[in-house]
């Protein structure tokens, strides 16, 4: 169990650092007129660099969404990376959470269409513009770094739990639902003439204070009026 759990670990150092890299690599073929004029890589349109189209010097526009991405895909993977060497339950947690998170978010918006992760206005004229296998890749290897991280994280607890006697994530959450369920079965639910009758009450308060914030609020409309007309 000790070899499985330092397995996952590494694994998730790999495949973590390795969709870091893939935002290096070859993210959309631009095409103009129908003929490839260029490949960028995600870093490019993250931090919005001068890169040559067409024979021209060009920036490319912001993506927040990429930069985002790779801010999330940073965080996670160095993370991780310095969990090798530091026990902390906090960091397996955060990992788990961020890497999985990344990973959903950067898929659904390669869902999408390209110009919504990409703005292409600066290098016009393009006719179109598709994901490289390495965008494909990087999404993946996000996938399989958030399925890493999580099986490092259940598996490290498992053993955790099995040395200090507790419970398991799972046992944990199961727990959890159980109490729930025997706190939802004390609750005591009106029936319909005390609901009827309580919802009349709270109509009837409401209308009191209205009433009483409007006497006041009238009272010191007049009451200011006066002493306005008295100077």
């Amino acid at each position: 169990m000790k070899l499985l759990n330092k397995s996952s670990q590494i694994a998730a150092v790999v495949f973590g650092l390795g969709a870091l890299v893939m935002f290096f690599l070859p993210f959309v073929d631009v095409y103009s007129k129908g003929e490839l004029a260029g490949s960028y890589i995600a870093a490019q349109w993250a931090f919005a660099s001068k890169v040559e189209f067409l024979g021209a010097s060009v920036k490319l526009a912001y993506s927040a969404k990429i930069l985002f991405a790779f801010i999330l895909t940073a965080f996670a993977a160095v993370l991780n990376t310095v969990g090798l060497f530091v026990n902390k339950k906090g960091i397996r947690y955060t990992v788990s959470g961020v890497s999985l998170f990344t990973a959903i978010y950067t898929l659904v918006c390669m869902l999408g269409a390209e110009t919504k992760f990409v703005d292409v206005r600066p290098i016009a004229p393009v006719s179109s513009i598709h994901y490289t296998w390495f965008a494909i890749i990087m999404v993946i290897a996000m996938f399989v770094f958030a399925a890493f991280a999580i099986a490092h994280l259940f598996v490290d607890d498992y053993i955790e739990a099995k040395a200090n006697g507790g419970k398991t994530i799972f046992q944990r959450v199961v727990l959890f639902f159980r109490d729930y369920k025997s706190e939802i079965k004390k609750i005591v639910w009106p029936n319909f003439k005390e609901v009827v009758r309580n919802t009349v009450i709270v109509l009837i308060m409401c209308a009191v204070v209205g009433v009483l914030i409007w006497l006041v609020d009238f009272g010191l409309g007049q009451l200011l009026n006066l002493i306005l007309n008295l100077k």
